[in-house]
């Protein structure tokens, strides 16, 4: 009856359940669960290419932000390093059919600076760097500004009304409010919130919503708290597992990083896309061709074939799993065959300043077909 409804619930935004991974989750002992997903990723891959493609996807940058390195491997860089390094956020517009043929627009990672800034470790981070001498001049090292999501809009030739969805991997660090509204009037502002995106409705794995519902305190540093407040329930689209929203895009469940994370998988005419925040750059992934000093022992000492991005570690061998899910799903790159299609949500950033911890690989972004405006 649970299952009935669910699939209701999905059908009536043109998405349905991928059966591939019923289970797979759950499967004991570990070992046993790590080969059931991989097993499952590659038959679901060869039904997801044969669906078809997107409509058109174009990803544009955000904002640089501060990450110590500690996390981003796991702890696995081995030389001394600025204990900081940049992470790029990333929004990335897909133009898509829906299960009902109806052409549909999703914002994948809509990040708002402003929100992201009141996370407890960002507030914490920022007060630490304003007692430091030469704090603010750190700062500038570290933070770059590229566009707000709603100019992002606009670079594409979109209007808030164009967009029907939007969604992020995992909510660390993101408030709802600044993206739903919100009918409370937010500390420091004058008036309440107006939707950013119109009448845009968040679709958020349920673990994930009702972890910013109550959080734990070992998650309590990285979510916004009260991001919530004043937001209409009814602009949230929650789904559980792995859900298609249409022919070529997927929305898959990669716990681990968090309860509730999930991974946006889409088919181009390159072949498989994924991108999540499971790793900030392919040399996570792909821990056998990174030049980061450490990155390579740490693959061959531990024979790990992935590194995880380790701010949390809810359930690191989900984490793991969910990696290796995603490595199995991602075609190998056009321009360079060693290299995965996968863009992380939030990267790396190329900066030579942070030498030697820059990524190995950088794709730079991903563009396809032609976005459109007046779709719905």
């Amino acid at each position: 009856m649970q299952h009935s409804r669910s699939a209701d619930h999905l059908a009536g935004i043109g998405a349905r359940p991928v059966p591939e991974f019923d289970g797979v989750h759950e499967v004991w002992p570990r070992g046993d669960r790590l080969r059931a997903v991989r097993a499952a990723a590659a038959a679901y891959k060869g039904r997801f290419k044969a669906q078809g493609q997107v409509r058109a996807v174009k990803s544009v940058d955000i904002a640089a932000a501060p990450y110590p390195v500690a996390y981003a491997f796991h702890g696995a860089v081995s030389v001394p390093t600025l204990p900081l390094i940049s992470m790029i956020n990333r929004m990335i517009v897909v133009q898509y059919d829906d299960w009902n043929g109806r052409p549909r627009t999703l914002v994948f990672e809509p990040t708002v600076p402003d929100g992201s800034a009141e996370a407890p470790f960002y507030r914490n981070l920022r007060r630490l760097m304003d007692r430091i001498p030469g704090g603010r001049l750190a700062e500038k090292v570290v933070l770059k500004y590229y566009n707000e999501p709603g100019d992002v809009l606009a670079k594409v030739g979109l209007s808030a009304d164009d967009i029907d969805f939007c969604t992020f991997d995992h909510l660390h660090v993101q408030d709802p409010r600044m993206i739903l509204g919100s009918s409370k009037v937010i500390d420091g502002e004058t008036a309440p919130r107006r939707p950013l995106f119109g009448g845009a409705r968040m679709l958020v794995h349920s673990r994930e919503l009702a972890t910013l519902q109550s959080l734990h305190p070992m998650q309590w540093a990285w979510y916004v708290d009260g991001g919530l407040d004043g937001v209409d329930p009814d602009k949230c689209v929650t789904f559980d597992g792995d859900i298609e929203l249409g022919p070529g895009i997927a929305l898959l469940w990669t716990p681990g990083h968090t309860d509730g994370n999930h991974s946006l998988v889409i088919n181009t005419p390159d072949g498989v896309w994924v991108s999540s925040e499971n790793g900030i750059s392919l040399d996570n992934w792909q821990p056998e061709l990174s030049r980061i000093p450490g990155i390579r022992k740490y693959h061959r000492e531990f024979g790990r074939e992935i590194v995880p991005n380790a701010n949390t570690l809810e359930d690191s061998l989900d984490q793991y799993d969910s990696m290796v899910k995603e490595k199995t799903l991602a075609d190998p790159c056009r321009r360079d065959p060693r290299w995965l299609q996968i863009l992380p949500s939030t990267e790396l950033a190329p900066w030579k300043r942070f030498w030697p911890v820059v990524p190995t690989y950088v794709h730079g972004g991903i563009a396809y077909g032609r976005i459109t405006a007046g779709l719905r």
